[in-house]
């Protein structure tokens, strides 16, 4: 759509506005495989949608194709329509067969535009509409001008994904994704403003990240097959004591950016920086690895693997051993014994572990149910499968967190039966006891959940996630110096770490009193919405009560359901004095 048309005789004005550009997904593929259907199908979706943007206060100034581009009063008017665009959409696929379903992909921008008898025009206008073209399917792409102005305002999950340069535009904009899930979003990797890669130290022992693995061949479905691959290499290295292993999510944060190892391995680093490529067929696969030393930018090491897919198994033994050998790491014989997971009896087991590892990490109420779903059918392959056993534990522990189900508390037992299950069965992986862990923490059994915590690292002393956990089942049972240098572990294998990493470590900091360190750290979360209570009851403590009150009149706006007396019931600390702290506090905010 060309949103640059200006007539020289039109009459112009200025407005500041938040302009929303919305487009189909793959509409050429769409209309050349049913041309009719696709148009009268649009056509009936973005007439629901004009009505829609009405009831949000604002209009739809042009339909071409397959686009639409709306104007809002407010930002915060314009995020809800694209919010809402997404799930009229969703509503309306409901109905059509998975390759004919429309969805789109939107973008958000906030500032002065030029209008006049032909529609909006600007370089403000274009920014949404550039936006809009780097979106994922059915997400909201948002501009840090228009970000600023709803982050406090919508309970919506937001993910800095850093300064993006968007063509034709001169400097680089800062983006945001924006997620209808909240409490999936407080768990996925992010950037944060301010925070760049030269704050990091480097470790004293071998450092390594293992960007993704790139999927190549016709079937972009079988990038879960990467994906997974990438997930086995990661958590076969990070098993290793004299290896400094960085987490899943900082390395998978690198995984539609095309950037050369030296670069990467500057923002994370580290000196050591593996990729590679799968491509798979019917019944074989091809894996090339390599190894680059990011200080030299030399390869040390690089292997092709062309095999038959029943040996996937000795091709990721053998890429973890050679990628630990070139790092020149003395590598005790236990630990190398530890490296060895069970394989699964059954291949297909083994793909459905992989798809459910493909879902769960994205954080939302469908994405882990499907992955639920794929456990679920590895242990039906293999009852004996500890690591689909562990996953699926994970999923229900999920599932409590954000009551993602009817029966939150059969959540919790299941996941306390599959944790238990998967331990049985593989006593040496550190999933199973980290899942244990988080269900005794919340079933308030302190000593049991600690103990499983520690099992875990000494199996797994590079999991960042295992670090934070660990150390909110620390905080809980009052050690909280302890649980910040965990934290601080943690951050550090995983520079773009979930914003629950800073919830738990304001909460170490508030038990301890220091609520100016609660504030800082609260606001560095890129869902503020999530940590107003933490703040509002750091203010208030510090005598600030006015700004305590207007933190919790934000809260009461998007948890209108919010009930302190249930809140103090959840907390599963070990002391009850620092739950009262916590009551204490929101009180004084007015709570």
């Amino acid at each position: 759509m060309n949103v640059n048309t200006t007539s020289p005789n039109s009459s112009m004005t200025q407005k500041l506005g938040a302009v929303l550009f919305a487009d189909v997904v793959g509409y050429s593929r769409l209309m050349s495989e049913n041309e009719l259907d696709t148009y009268n199908a649009l056509k009936s979706l973005i007439s629901q949608l004009e009505q829609s943007c009405a009831r949000f206060q604002g209009r739809v100034v042009e339909v071409r194709g397959d686009g639409i581009l709306a104007l809002f009063e407010t930002a915060t008017s314009a995020v809800e329509f694209g919010i809402e665009l997404h799930r009229i959409a969703s509503q309306h696929n409901q109905t059509r067969p998975e390759t004919q379903r429309i969805k789109f992909r939107a973008g958000v921008h906030l500032g002065e535009i030029l209008i006049d008898d032909r529609g909006i025009h600007g370089d403000n206008v274009n920014i949404a509409a550039r936006l809009q073209e780097i979106a994922e399917p059915e997400r909201v792409y948002v501009s840090s001008a228009v970000y600023d102005q709803v982050c406090n305002r919508l309970r919506y999950g937001y993910e800095f994904l850093g300064p993006k340069q968007l063509k034709n535009i001169l400097a680089p904009v800062s983006t945001y994704c924006v997620r209808s899930e909240v409490a999936g979003a407080t768990m996925a990797g992010t950037m944060r403003p301010g925070m760049p890669g030269d704050i990091l130290e480097r470790p004293d022992t071998p450092s390594v990240a293992v960007l993704p693995f790139a999927s190549h061949g016709g079937d972009e479905t079988d990038s879960w097959i990467a994906e997974g691959l990438t997930d086995d290499i990661i958590m076969n290295l990070s098993k290793f004591r004299n290896l400094f292993v960085i987490a899943r999510n900082s390395s998978f944060f690198f995984k539609t950016q095309a950037m050369p190892p030296k670069e990467a391995a500057q923002k994370l680093n580290v000196r050591y920086v593996a990729r590679g490529s799968v491509r798979r067929s019917a019944s074989r696969i091809r894996i090339t690895a390599e190894l680059v030393d990011a200080s030299t930018e030399r390869t040390i090491w690089g292997e092709r693997f062309d095999r038959k897919i029943d040996d996937i198994f000795d091709i990721l033994d053998e890429v973890t051993e050679c990628i630990v050998a070139a790092t020149a790491v003395m590598i005790e014989s236990h630990e190398k014994q530890r490296m060895i997971q069970s394989a699964p009896s059954d291949l297909e087991a083994y793909g459905s572990v992989l798809q459910g590892q493909h879902h769960i990490f994205k954080y939302t109420r469908n994405d882990n149910r499907k992955a639920q779903d794929f456990y679920k059918n590895a242990l039906e392959r293999d009852e004996g499968y500890a690591r689909a056993a562990a996953a699926l534990s994970r999923t229900l522990n999920i599932d409590w967190r954000y009551s993602w189900t009817e029966d939150p508390s059969d959540a919790l037992n299941q996941a306390l039966t599959f944790a238990q299950r998967a331990i049985e069965l593989d006593p040496t992986d550190a999933r199973g006891f980290g899942e244990l862990g988080y269900v005794h923490l919340y079933r308030k059994e302190h000593d049991a959940a600690i103990q499983s915590y520690q099992r875990a690292l000494a199996l797994n002393p590079n999991d960042a996630d295992m670090h934070s956990d660990f150390a909110d089942a620390l905080a809980h049972s009052g050690d909280n110096e302890t649980a910040i240098t965990h934290i601080q572990q943690a951050m550090r294998l995983n520079p773009y770490f979930p914003d629950q990493y800073l919830w738990h470590l304001g909460g170490a900091y508030y038990n301890l009193r220091r609520y100016e360190d609660v504030i800082e750290t609260v606001n560095k979360m890129n869902n503020p919405t999530e940590g107003q209570r933490m703040l509002a009851a750091s203010y208030a403590q510090l005598g600030q009560t006015e700004l305590a009150r207007q933190i919790a009149e934000k809260h009461r706006a998007v948890h209108p359901n919010f009930s302190l007396k249930r809140w103090g019931s959840v907390l599963p600390d070990r002391l009850e004095e620092d739950t009262q702290h916590f009551v204490e506090g929101l009180k004084k905010a007015g709570f």
